[in-house]
C-alpha cells in the first residue's frame, strides 16, 4: 500500500479500524471470546449472507433444493420474508425462508415461560446444639416446617463443642426426633452422618416446590377474598345503620318551673 507507514502509531490505528469494523459488522448479539475477538449469537440474514449458494427451505418447511444466494434472496424479497441461516456448517449452508422479528419473538416467550417453569432447588440450613431447650427446639422447629411447606429441602446440622464430640448419639436422637416431629411435611432424605464435629441430615419435602408455590397463591388468593368480603360486609352493615337511622327529635319546650318554692312565680 502506497503511502502507508509501519510504524507503531499506524499498526495501532490500523488494528484499531479493524476491530470497531468487526464489531460493527457483528452488530449486538456479539460476545467476547477467550482471544479478545467477537462470535456472534446472531444468526446471518438477508445480505449479511455471503455464500454463493444455499439449501433453500421454504417458509412451510419445504425442501427447495441447492439454489443461488441472490435467487434466494429474490425469493424471500417476493414472500415479504427473510432469508435466515439456520445451519451455517452445511455444506452448502441451509437457509430459511420466514419472519425474522417474528421468530425473535416467538422464540423469547418461549425462553421466558421456560425460566418461569423452572424449579430452582433451595437447600436452607438449620443448626442446633445437642443440649437446646425446649423453647429453642421449637422456634427451630417451625422455621424448618416453614420450609417444608414452600417446597424447600433443609439440611440440618448438629454441632458439638468440647465433650459433646464424645457423645454423638445426643445429635442422633435430636435428629430423629425433629424428623418424627415433621414427617407430615418432609421425609429424611439423607440420614444423619458424622462430619468432623457436625453431624449432618437433610430433610426433603413431601411437595414440589411448584405445588407449594401454588399453593401459597392460592391461600394468599383465599385470605384476600375473605378480607374482601368482611370489608363488603361492613360497608353494607354501614350503609344499613346510615339509611334506618331515626332522626333526632327536638325537645319540646316548656314554661320554665321555678325550682324554689319560696320564690314566687
Amino acid at each position: 500500500m502506497t503511502g502507508f507507514r509501519l510504524d507503531s502509531g499506524s499498526r495501532f490505528s490500523f488494528w484499531a479500524r479493524e476491530a470497531e469494523a468487526t464489531r460493527t459488522e457483528q452488530g449486538a448479539g456479539s460476545r467476547p471470546d477467550e482471544f479478545g475477538g467477537h462470535i456472534s449469537t446472531e444468526l446471518r440474514i438477508n445480505d449479511r449472507i455471503r455464500v454463493p449458494e444455499v439449501r433453500l427451505v421454504g417458509p412451510n418447511g419445504e425442501t427447495v433444493g441447492i439454489v443461488p444466494t441472490d435467487q434466494a434472496l429474490k425469493l424471500a424479497q417476493e414472500a415479504d420474508l427473510d432469508l435466515v441461516e439456520i445451519a451455517p456448517m452445511g455444506k452448502p449452508p441451509v437457509c430459511k425462508l420466514m419472519d425474522y422479528g417474528k421468530f425473535k419473538y416467538e422464540n423469547a416467550q418461549k425462553a421466558r415461560e421456560a425460566r418461569r417453569n423452572q424449579t430452582n432447588v433451595v437447600i436452607k440450613e438449620m443448626k442446633l446444639r445437642p443440649k437446646i431447650d425446649a423453647h429453642d427446639y421449637e422456634t427451630k422447629k417451625g422455621h424448618v416446617v416453614r420450609f417444608l411447606k414452600a417446597g424447600d429441602k433443609v439440611k440440618i446440622t448438629i454441632m458439638f463443642r468440647g465433650r459433646e464430640q464424645h457423645r454423638p448419639e445426643l445429635g442422633f436422637r435430636l435428629l430423629q426426633k425433629l424428623a418424627e416431629d415433621v414427617e407430615e411435611l418432609g421425609f429424611v432424605e439423607s440420614s444423619p452422618k458424622q462430619d468432623g464435629r457436625n453431624m449432618i441430615m437433610v430433610l426433603g419435602p413431601h411437595k414440589k416446590k411448584a405445588e407449594a408455590k401454588a399453593e401459597v397463591k392460592a391461600a394468599k388468593e383465599e385470605r384476600r377474598a375473605e378480607r374482601e368480603a368482611e370489608a363488603a360486609e361492613e360497608r353494607a352493615a354501614q350503609a344499613e345503620r346510615t339509611s334506618v337511622k331515626p332522626a333526632a327529635q327536638k325537645k319540646e319546650r316548656g314554661r320554665s318551673e321555678n325550682l324554689d318554692p319560696e320564690i314566687e312565680a
